[in-house]
């Protein structure tokens, strides 16, 4: 099999694209969510930055810090990630000392997370800025706007339309 030479690059082969009208597309919305993503996750990742770690611990740190003893497959259904990508994340939090991995109290081979006390302290310093940054956000919202956000935010989480995929990596 002949190799290529540098200068010609295989091409990449796209997947027929539908056709789409851009008038019903969104940008302005879409742009707004970005826009908030970043910024919303900026104060985080510059916590995250001095201790070498990244987006998806920050992901394990909060979801084992919200509800401890969960089992690490349930962590993989949350995250929807695969167990590789999980792993090395993982292993960097025990070993790093903010996680703790235990045997189930039925099933020894079943593996339980939990935070440990510095654990529980980066996650809290995780999500102090942006919680704050949420209170800015609804200063002056009713009640009922607020169930608005809420209620957009769940329903954008749960679409059926979009195909999730492992983004463990992806930062």
């Amino acid at each position: 099999m002949a190799r290529q030479s540098a200068g010609k690059a295989a091409r990449k082969e796209l997947p027929e694209m539908p056709v789409v009208d851009d008038k019903t597309i969104d940008f302005e919305t879409i742009e707004l969510l970005f826009f908030a993503y970043r910024d919303f996750v900026s104060d985080p990742d510059a916590i995250l930055a001095k201790i070498g770690y990244g987006r998806a611990h920050h992901r394990v740190v909060y979801f084992v810090s919200r509800r401890p003893g969960m089992t690490v497959a349930d962590l993989l259904a949350i995250l929807q990630i695969t167990k590789q990508s999980l792993a090395r994340v993982l292993k960097e939090l025990i070993d790093s000392g903010y996680i703790r991995q235990m045997a189930g109290p039925a099933d020894r081979r079943q593996r339980r997370l939990y935070p440990t006390l510095a654990g529980r302290e980066l996650a809290l310093a995780l999500s102090e800025p942006q919680s704050q940054r949420i209170a800015g956000a609804m200063e002056g919202f009713t009640p009922e706007m607020r169930e608005g956000v809420r209620s957009f935010l769940e329903r954008m989480s749960r679409s059926e339309s979009t195909t999730r995929t492992d983004t463990a990596g992806v930062d």
